[in-house]
């Protein structure tokens, strides 16, 4: 039932949270009375989860019987982000309805409803982004990339701006600015050398707020002060009208929003330069928070609620996430019609635990040793993967191995192996981990549930034509690695599978060119796949790269001639294969190799060359 919002004995109260890299705004509203509030700063790039715990505590202990909030904070991008806002959000509020967002959906959300224009919300506040949507759906973000790598035309990257052309003018002509002089003021600081462990240690918010003194100093004619804010305004110009082309629409609404865009010499100067690009464009500046339209978003929710015993009970349909769209990509990955043999219980073994540990021993090993065989019918499936890897290096593509937590660390071990095994370059054979490098020693929790950094992940190693995507993941089910099976599949990758669940139901549309899937069995440790399936994943791996190495002509015979000789082992090594190659001494194979810089396949083609020279010496004697 839909609620009806009039005076009731239960307030269906709705909570809007917008965390910023100043401060945090919070608008509570139970449609009798409107309270506002902030608290500290709310980007959840620059805090742990300790501390955005700590900030959505003390929101609860002001604002605690909402039925629905609302959190929109800066920085967040990914899954991760949403997982760990949602987190702390149900901490507090175990009853309510938590939407975990980032500050551009709630910034959008505060404006006016406009079903039939592009519309670009423009942000230049202590760091700056531009964010758009299309009518049809279609969204672009351009700039937002932290204090550090860009958010050009913030207040973050007016302060810092205006430090270093004062220095820079310093060093010119050896006169400091009348700016330098009135930042060093403000700071309270005594000669410009004090700037070098000042910026060290400053905060980006505390870069930022230098800000209102270039804004003061052009307000009285400086021209550094003005060259500054000019800078500025220009990249956020450029941000801006780069969104708008992307975006292609006739009608376009400009929405602004920070606090940059309080200063008249700014909006003014931003405003000209925009209608003279678009001069039809409607230009509204959004007065108030982002919080407004996460209270938006909160209401809206509200309507598909029952309140039932002062509880919130959902409908099915329940939006955790508003711009993900309801985990759309659910229909991109496939079903199990069974549940996969990895997960169910072993049983030989439902004692492990107090067993004899030699009894156990024996029950591993003997595991083991069945995984060959649970291979071998899908040799077939191994060699015609190989072949299309093997083609793949010849025509200048690469392998590309894509996996989370256990399948995707394998992966990134075959192909760090490849490299000083083969001499090939690390672009040649390449591995993608759910959450990034932390993963590979960490559990970096929902990440494999990221359908969306699946499919970015692949899209930003510009996957191709000419290259081979591996995906692995032990249940076949993995969000991740289905979100990089369908990217690469688009950008027309050949495509692979390896999953030890052989229940999978795959959509024609979405089914790799190849899907082995082995099936193991249960595991000692139920559910723990880096026992067989990992075991097995290794030795499918170990198949894949040796035999397409071999192909590819980076092995002589069972040789690794191509091999780095990077260490004292590896260069004995390379003598024993220079010697067993072309018959030499050992003393005679360590001198062609150093004279050849412990290039094996080199020092060999040089020993050979020798041969034919003296035979042919020999012959005309």
């Amino acid at each position: 039932m839909k609620y009806n919002c009039h005076k009731t004995s239960e307030k269906p109260a709705v909570l809007g949270i917008e965390g910023g890299g100043t401060k945090t705004v919070v608008i509570y509203d139970d449609f009798e009375n409107v309270q506002q509030a902030e608290f500290p700063p709310g980007n959840v790039r620059l805090l742990n989860d300790n501390q955005i715990e700590a900030l959505i505590s003390d929101i609860h202990n002001k604002f605690s019987d909402a039925k629905v909030v609302v959190a929109g904070m800066a920085g967040a991008r990914t899954q991760r982000d949403f997982n760990r806002i949602e987190r702390a959000l149900k901490r507090f509020w175990k009853n309510a309805v938590c939407i975990a967002t980032n500050d551009l959906e709630t910034g959008l959300n505060s404006a006016p409803d406009d079903e039939h224009s592009v519309r670009i919300l423009v942000i230049a506040g202590t760091g700056a982004c531009v964010y758009g949507k299309s009518p049809n759906g279609k969204n672009v973000k351009v700039n937002g990339w932290g204090h550090l790598l860009g958010d050009r035309g913030s207040g973050y990257y007016i302060g810092l701006t205006a430090l270093q052309t004062v220095l820079a003018h310093y060093d010119a002509n050896g006169k400091f600015p009348t700016l330098g002089s009135r930042l060093l003021r403000k700071l309270m600081l005594n000669e410009p050398d004090d700037l070098i462990d000042w910026v060290q240690k400053a905060t980006k918010g505390e870069v930022a707020a230098l800000a209102t003194e270039v804004f003061s100093a052009a307000r009285d004619g400086d021209c550094i002060a003005k060259k500054v804010l000019s800078q500025a305004m220009q990249s956020l110009v450029q941000s801006a009208i780069t969104c708008a082309r992307r975006l292609k629409g006739d009608s376009i609404t400009f929405l602004l929003s920070g606090g940059l865009f309080n200063q008249p010499i700014f909006i003014r100067g931003f405003s000209a330069k925009i209608k003279s690009n678009y001069p039809k464009a409607r230009i509204v500046p959004i007065k108030g928070s982002g919080a407004i339209g996460a209270v938006k978003i909160a209401k809206e929710r509200l309507k598909t609620l029952d309140l039932i015993s002062g509880e919130v009970k959902a409908k099915q349909q329940d939006i955790v996430y508003p711009q993900k769209g309801n985990e759309w990509w659910r229909s991109k990955i496939p079903i199990s019609l069974k549940l996969a043999p990895t997960e169910l219980p072993h049983p030989a073994l439902p004692e492990l635990d107090s067993m004899p540990v030699e009894k156990a021993v024996e029950l591993f090993l003997n595991e083991d040793a069945k995984i060959a065989a649970a291979i071998m019918p899908e040799r077939g499936k191994i060699a015609r993967v190989i072949n299309m890897v093997a083609r793949a290096f010849k025509s200048g593509g690469r392998l590309i191995y894509v996996g989370a937590g256990t399948s995707g660390r394998l992966g990134v071990l075959d192909a760090s192996e490849c490299p000083p095994t083969f001499g090939v370059s690390p672009e040649k054979v390449q591995a993608i981990i759910a959450g990034g490098t932390t993963a590979i020693w960490e559990s970096i929790e929902g990440a494999e549930d990221d359908y969306e950094a699946g499919a970015k992940a692949v899209k930003f190693r510009n996957v191709g034509k000419r290259d081979v995507v591996i995906s692995i993941a032990a249940s076949g089910k993995t969000p991740f690695v289905w979100g990089a099976l369908n990217s690469a599949k688009m950008a027309s990758a050949k495509t692979v599978l390896i999953c030890f669940n052989p229940y999978l139901k795959i959509k024609s549309g979405l089914k790799p060119d190849i899907v082995i899937s082995p099936e193991t069995g249960p595991e000692l440790l139920t559910g723990s796949t880096r026992l067989k399936a990992g075991t097995a994943t290794k030795m499918i791996l170990n198949i894949i790269s040796t035999i397409a190495m071999a192909r590819y002509g980076r092995i002589k015979g069972n040789l690794m001639v191509d091999m780095k000789p990077s260490n004292a082992k590896l260069k004995d090594r390379a003598i024993r294969i220079v010697c067993q190659v072309t018959g030499i001494e050992p003393s005679s194979a360590k001198e062609v190799l150093e004279k050849s810089g412990w290039e094996i396949s080199k020092a060999i083609a040089s020993i050979t060359r020798l041969e034919q020279e003296k035979w042919n010496a020999d012959l005309h004697r």
